[in-house]
């Protein structure tokens, strides 16, 4: 991306604290751009601390000799000190984070605000857990994604990390305070060292929005009300054609049966097949047959089974066709469950147009231990050719991850998902192509003469007492048109005026600010009109 010279001024006027003027000539702009463009932001962030980290420069200005880069651990170049030498730290946030402007927020505050809506419609309760566990807690629950888990230092006698996911605490949560069934929700921040892709939605610090059932149920019917509610979600968010694409773990692991893979490879095989949508057979393969020890014949065996993915009755009818894949009493069950949790979805609502029986879906992580599903957004290609573009949920069956931490050993089943929120915040705010409110102010009370400051925190305190979001300027004397540009710009819908001429008479200036239209209403009657107009 090239950065041109003219946006390169605007946002260095804005950063500069002696252009007071020009702030705010240009504050809406640079928001609006910002917002908008998330990248450029980051580009210069990333330009400036590829700067810093490539140059040091003594107090006395003559160069020194550049040291070669640090790694942090993730192979990622460390940032400079900011102790010692004298040189300067660049200022930047960590690498895979960032900072949300006040227009980010408000998207990220509505399209929160739709999946919390949707997990109460279903009967979710809210918890909440430690964002750090025990690192025993963690450790052996992710695959080959355990050594992503940030390790922290020892603080008094306990081994702690943060924890990658919401779906282990929580299994952890179940241990220890006995419970045996549940239906709740978890909004929070994980943490993974990953290589981050900004653009992308992928980061090292990031919301997962999870819903999980906890209990022992008739099965399918807590699995197929789970791909219910991905449905709902991504279908109210309204970020563009999505395809479920549900899978079985019995199912995979019948298959690794039939071709011959070694029970103490069967999940490292399953990592590999994890990799399907985003690498091609023949690296995922490679990687099976060179790094996982797996022949080349039971490698190409393997390909050839669990490529099948299509329409739920299309692959059921080719499955119950293939006679070694009926005569394996594993994969004969996992699809007799696929068959009820498909009928279940279709009775639920489920858009058949929605999902895809797919036997190439794995799920790389560990505790999975039956249905598996993960929503992808769609792009069309040439010929109007479906092509995934990106993983936006995740989730599926867990039945033995509680009993990991239960002294007894003793299970408790549970199914979930997650949703990638960080993608979907990516995608509406690149869509964004107008101004977005950021606060819910509902009323502004203004002055039309100097000295009016006490009545105008009278009128603000009894619009605050009768639940009325109100604000005011912090100037005793502030221009009457500042104080209606300032409603024009904030997007708020009504303006209380008062001048000397109305406080005589015992009335207010009731102003719709996008009409510009004004009307006279006693004082006494301002909080009733203002609840039906705002109603």
């Amino acid at each position: 991306m090239v950065v041109s010279m003219s946006s390169c001024r605007i946002f260095r006027l804005f950063l500069h604290p002696s252009s007071s003027t020009l702030y705010r000539k240009y504050r809406n702009t640079c928001i609006h751009h910002i917002s908008t463009s998330s990248s450029l932001l980051q580009i210069m962030g990333d330009q400036v601390a590829d700067k810093m980290e490539n140059l040091t420069t003594s107090d006395k200005g003559q160069k020194k000799e550049c040291p070669a880069k640090k790694e942090d651990g993730d192979g990622v170049p460390a940032a400079p000190s900011s102790s010692g030498g004298g040189g300067k730290a660049a200022l930047k946030v960590p690498k895979g984070t960032r900072d949300y402007s006040p227009q980010q927020m408000a998207i990220r505050e509505s399209v929160l605000a739709t999946i919390i809506q949707c997990f109460k419609r279903h009967g979710a309760e809210n918890i909440d857990t430690p964002v750090f566990e025990l690192k025993d807690v963690l450790t052996g629950k992710y695959g080959e994604d355990s050594k992503l888990i940030y390790d922290l230092k020892d603080q008094g006698g306990e081994i702690l990390s943060l924890r990658y996911d919401l779906t282990v605490p929580f299994a952890r949560y179940l241990a220890m305070s006995k419970i045996s069934s549940i239906k709740r929700y978890h909004i929070a921040k994980v943490y993974r060292r990953d290589n981050p892709a900004m653009t992308r939605g992928r980061f090292r610090e990031f919301y997962q929005c999870d819903f999980d059932i906890a209990g022992a149920y008739d099965p399918m019917l807590p699995d197929a009300e789970c791909i219910k509610m991905v449905e709902e979600i991504l279908n109210a968010l309204q970020i563009g054609e999505f395809q479920i694409k549900i899978n079985h773990r019995q199912i995979l692991d019948g298959v690794f049966e039939l071709c011959g893979v070694p029970l103490e490879k069967f999940r490292e095989i399953c990592s590999s097949v994890d990799k399907l949508d985003k690498s091609p057979w023949e690296e995922v393969r490679n990687e099976m047959i060179n790094e996982k020890g797996l022949s080349p014949e039971i490698a190409d065996k393997i390909g050839k089974k669990i490529q099948v993915s299509g329409k739920p009755n299309d692959v059921i009818a080719q499955l119950k066709s293939d006679t070694d894949f009926m005569s394996n009493p594993t994969t004969k069950q996992g699809l007799e469950s696929m068959e009820l949790l498909f009928k279940y979805c279709q009775l639920m609502g489920v858009e058949e147009s929605s999902v895809s029986f797919d036997l190439s879906l794995a799920r790389g992580l560990d505790y999975y231990t039956g249905v598996i599903y993960e929503a992808v957004l769609i792009s069309r290609g040439k010929g109007g050719a479906a092509v995934g573009v990106g993983s936006i949920a995740g989730g599926g069956r867990y039945d033995t991850l509680v009993g990991m931490f239960d002294p007894k050993k003793r299970n408790v089943p549970c199914v979930g998902v997650s949703i990638g929120v960080e993608r979907v915040f990516s995608i509406i705010e690149q869509r964004s192509d107008k101004k977005i409110r950021t606060t819910e102010t509902q009323v502004y009370v203004a002055t039309a003469q100097k000295g009016l400051v006490e009545e105008r925190v009278k009128i603000l305190s009894t619009l605050w007492g009768s639940g009325i979001k109100a604000e005011h300027s912090y100037k005793a004397s502030p221009k009457l048109l500042q104080q209606l540009q300032y409603c024009e710009e904030m997007q708020i819908p009504w303006a209380v005026v008062i001048g000397e001429g109305e406080l005589e008479k015992g009335i207010v200036k009731l102003r719709n600010v996008a009409t510009r239209e004004e009307e006279e209403i006693p004082r006494t009657d301002l909080i009733p009109i203002l609840k039906a107009r705002l109603s």
